[in-house]
This record gives structure tokens, C-alpha cells and sequence, in this order.
């Protein structure tokens, strides 16, 4: 599909990072821009930068994990533009608490934001792409999405994430619906992820403390993303994704080989490798042994 001028788009997750670089790539595209996020000065701030490049800007204030709430976002972005033409469900967040022996809320707010937040984006923006006969939805999964290794909440919530986006892909072309499809998949990006927490909700109570593997890990997590990925690299390829046509948005090809060489040891009945290095750590053997002293430590 062609992102021409006068064409409308909505993104999810737009007052900062990867979402704020594709609203900006849409603008220069000349596309109206609908906004969602839930941090509202910074959305606003976002919309006015967006609008700033010549075209319209719709803030709309949006918690993706309630249904009713990205319906609303889907009825505001229709009753201003009249159409709806992009639709990228980007929303994401991360938590650093424990998984196993943590609070549970940490796992309802990732897998609320990451997936449900996906799920409800294509529920309430599919029907209105099929009517008007043209439209693209991509949704932001994860390298974790295909090679685990960020953290079981994280991880979990992408694979759902891709393999939900596969499905429907394949939906689309059996059934013929005028609708593309793509997953963007990324490793390390700049942006504030490791800051997700800020946007803790209320509604789960307190947010949970950091696990003492987190708090080992963190640094580690934090240079990666400083060295990552320019957000506005990675959304000149998913342009080029929807005018192209293509699902698979693969930005970093050192993360891919690990998923390749993950998928050779399932092919062959192997056991999980818990020892491969990952792109942008120091080596696995020194965090895992940090992560095991930091475990011993005892705490007063």
C-alpha cells in the first residue's frame, strides 16, 4: 500500500520511541496521524510535534489493555479523519520484577499492554480496513518473539504477538481481505523501555520491586539500548514494509542468526542452549555467574 498524502494513520505507544519515530515518518509521508499513549503530557507534546510537519494531529489518550478504550481511540480516529489507513498496534512495556516468585500484577500489565493490546488494536481496526476496502496493520513483537532470552513475561507476550500477527497474515490472504500484514521483530532500539514503570497503572496496586536478577542484568540492558538502533531507522523499515507488502520486519540480522541456530537445535530434539551469547551482552558465562552470586547474596 502506498502512504500517500491525505491517507490517515494511528499509533499506539507515539509519545516516545519506536511509536513517536513512526508517527513522524508518517507525517513526512504526509499522512494525518492519530496518537494514542497513556502518558498524556508527553503525548501532547508528541502531537505537537507532529503537527508541527504540516499535517494533523489527533492526541487521544489510551490505555491499549482496555477493549473499550481502543474502540474509543478506533471511533475518534473515524469521526475526525473519516478513514483509517495505517494502523500500528506498538504499545509496549517491560517489567523487572520477579516472574516466578513475584506479584502476578507484573505479568497482567506486560502481557495487558504487549498482547491484549495487540489483540484489541486489530479487533477494533480490522473491520474498518475491510469496509473501506484498503488498509495495513503492523504489530510491534520483538526479537524475544522469535529467541527467548529477555525474560519469560517479555518473551511470552511477543511470541503470542507474532504468532498472532502470522495468523492473521495468512487470514488475510486466504479470505482475500484488502488488508497487509507485518510483525515488526527488533533487537536493541533507543528508547525509554527500560523506563516502562513509570507507567505502572494504579488500578494493579503497588508496583512490584525489581528482582535481584533484574537488578544484575539492568546495566547490561541499558548499554545495549544506548548502542541500539535509531527509532527513526527502524521506522523508515516499516515503510518500506507496508509500501512493499512485506510481513517479516527484521532489523537486526545477528539477532535472527540466533533464532536460526535456536530453530536448528528444536529441529534436532536438542535441549534449550542456556549458554549462547547474545548480541550486545558481555558474555553469558560472567552474568550468569553475577546473577548466581547476586542469588547467594544474603539480605539483611
Amino acid at each position: 500500500m502506498e502512504l500517500e498524502a491525505g491517507k490517515v494513520a494511528v499509533v499506539t505507544g507515539a509519545a516516545s520511541g519506536i511509536g513517536l519515530a513512526l508517527s513522524e515518518r508518517f507525517a513526512r509521508a504526509g499522512l494525518h496521524v492519530v496518537l494514542a499513549d497513556v502518558e498524556e503530557p508527553a503525548l501532547a507534546s508528541a502531537a505537537n510535534r507532529i503537527g508541527s510537519l504540516g499535517v494533523e494531529a489527533l492526541a487521544v489518550p489510551t490505555d491499549v489493555s482496555d477493549a473499550a478504550a481502543v474502540e474509543a481511540l478506533a471511533r475518534a480516529a473515524v469521526e475526525r479523519f473519516g478513514s483509517v489507513h495505517v494502523v500500528c498496534n506498538n504499545a509496549g512495556v517491560a517489567s523487572g520484577a520477579d516472574p516466578w516468585f513475584g506479584p502476578l500484577s507484573a505479568w497482567e500489565w506486560v502481557l495487558g499492554v504487549n498482547l491484549w493490546g495487540v489483540i484489541h488494536g486489530v479487533r477494533a481496526f480490522l473491520p474498518i480496513l475491510i469496509n473501506q476496502g484498503e488498509g495495513h496493520i503492523v504489530n510491534t513483537a520483538s526479537i524475544a518473539g522469535l529467541s527467548p532470552g529477555s525474560g519469560p513475561v517479555y518473551a511470552a507476550s511477543k511470541h503470542a504477538v507474532v504468532a498472532l500477527s502470522e495468523e492473521l497474515y495468512k487470514t488475510t490472504k486466504i479470505v482475500e481481505l484488502p488488508v497487509g500484514v507485518s510483525v515488526l521483530c527488533p533487537g536493541w532500539v533507543r528508547t525509554a523501555i527500560m523506563d516502562a514503570d513509570r507507567n505502572w497503572p494504579e488500578r494493579l496496586g503497588q508496583a512490584p520491586v525489581r528482582a535481584p536478577a533484574n537488578e544484575v542484568m539492568r546495566p547490561y540492558f541499558q548499554r545495549a539500548i544506548d548502542d541500539g538502533m535509531d527509532p527513526e531507522a527502524i521506522a523508515d523499515l516499516v515503510a518500506d514494509a507496508i509500501v512493499t507488502g512485506r510481513f517479516w520486519i527484521l532489523p537486526h540480522p545477528e539477532f535472527v542468526e540466533l533464532a536460526v541456530r535456536r530453530w536448528h537445535r528444536i529441529a534436532e530434539g536438542e535441549n534449550p542452549n542456556a549458554e549462547a551469547d547474545v548480541p550486545g551482552f558481555p558474555p553469558t558465562a560472567q552474568w550468569t555467574s553475577e546473577i548466581r552470586s547476586a542469588l547467594l547474596t544474603p539480605t539483611n
